[in-house]
């Protein structure tokens, strides 16, 4: 008799209904056994996305409802009809002014923007390394930069922020956030080479693996972040790159103000803030400890710069490095994320529902 396997059966597997709501494909059957087990890895991780969704969507609607309830509830403990429409007409006024506070604010937000198009320090988020990611990590670098839309336009003063290689699959990946086509960013195709080919001597990339250290910000330099999420298996290649193109290399001083836990490696968004912080106090210790999570900092350090702004009164304000911890997204669980060696719906609407930005990365970590 033939001996039983201990070896799982994918085919069997990949046929057996899923207890999902939504189904996954069948698995391809030419694949081999590590392939099929990660293609059957990511759909169940759309599946859980999909139900995800639905349940907010679902808690949602049950909330509305249990609203309009007590609404009623509560007008109809009202006897006399004049009180009714008084509290009535208080409750459209009351909604009436949140309205036209938040648009005063979208329109201030739109022309902040508009002026950083024009006179706005120019950051740039390198989009050409979508072929080296797995679909996790791009997921993972979208929430990045939509996390780097919203605070620079949170920003008293934003910067000109452009995403270059928009193209492919990583093109394909933003145009699924809803909104994003009325987002005031530069979006090019093309590569930031191309994008500025005459002004080449301004191009510099931001990188740990550089030697120059970044002393201030040249609001005639170009600044080019690395938008790779890669789990630190491709080392180096922003430098490699910035070295084959014959541009500038340089690195934040991070290690002159603070020790890091481990490496220097920050998300993209992390890195967008601590460049907006920075040119909103020209301070880059302050700009590093507000922005820098603190699981990430050696214990001591933290303890000082702590004490030290308490002192100074704290850093809960409304400055960009503290926007990043207001925002939320909808329906959409961050995933851990690390970018480049440095060391990234709708507008408003899409960032109005549920999670701390660095929350995901310290439940996987």
């Amino acid at each position: 008799m033939e001996e039983a396997s201990n070896e799982p059966n994918m085919a069997a597997i990949a046929e057996k209904p899923s207890s999902d709501s939504i189904s996954t494909s069948p698995i391809p059957q030419t694949l081999s056994k590590t392939a099929q087990k990660k293609l059957m890895k990511q759909q169940r991780f759309e599946a859980k996305k999909a139900e995800k969704k639905a349940q907010a969507k679902e808690h949602k609607r049950r909330e509305k409802e249990r609203k309009q309830k007590e609404w009623e509830e509560m007008l109809s403990k009202v006897s006399s009809e004049e009180e009714k429409l008084k509290i009535i007409e208080t409750r459209r006024a009351v909604r009436k002014e949140r309205m036209e506070k938040r648009s005063e604010e979208k329109g201030q937000k739109l022309e902040r923007l508009s002026w950083a198009k024009l006179h706005g320090q120019k950051i740039v988020i390198d989009l050409e390394f979508s072929h080296l990611m797995t679909p996790n990590e791009l997921h993972s670098l979208v929430q990045q930069i939509m996390y780097c839309y919203a605070v620079n336009g949170r920003c008293t003063s934003p910067s000109h922020l452009w995403l270059t290689g928009c193209e492919g699959i990583m093109g394909t990946h933003l145009k699924r956030i809803p909104g994003f086509d009325k987002w005031i960013i530069e979006k090019e195709n093309q590569s930031y080479i191309e994008a500025f080919h005459d002004q080449k001597e301004n191009l510099v990339y931001l990188t740990a693996d550089a030697e120059t250290v970044l002393d201030d910000l040249d609001p005639k330099k170009i600044y080019i972040i690395g938008g790779l999420v890669d789990r630190n298996r491709w080392k180096g290649l922003t430098m490699k790159k910035a070295e084959e193109q014959g541009i500038q290399a340089a690195k934040l001083p991070i290690g002159t103000y603070l020790k890091m836990s481990s490496s220097q490696v920050l998300t993209v968004n992390q890195v967008v803030e601590i460049l907006l912080k920075y040119l909103e106090i020209r301070d880059w210790k302050t700009s590093f400890f507000q922005v820098i999570p603190q699981r990430k900092r050696y214990e001591a350090d933290t303890d000082d710069q702590d004490k030290e702004l308490e002192h100074e009164g704290g850093t809960e304000n409304d400055s960009c490095a503290d926007s990043q911890k207001k925002l939320k997204l909808s329906d959409i669980e961050l995933e851990p994320s690390e970018s480049d060696r440095l060391g990234e719906v709708s507008e408003p609407e899409a960032t109005e529902k549920a999670v701390e930005c660095d929350k995901s990365e310290d439940d996987k970590n």
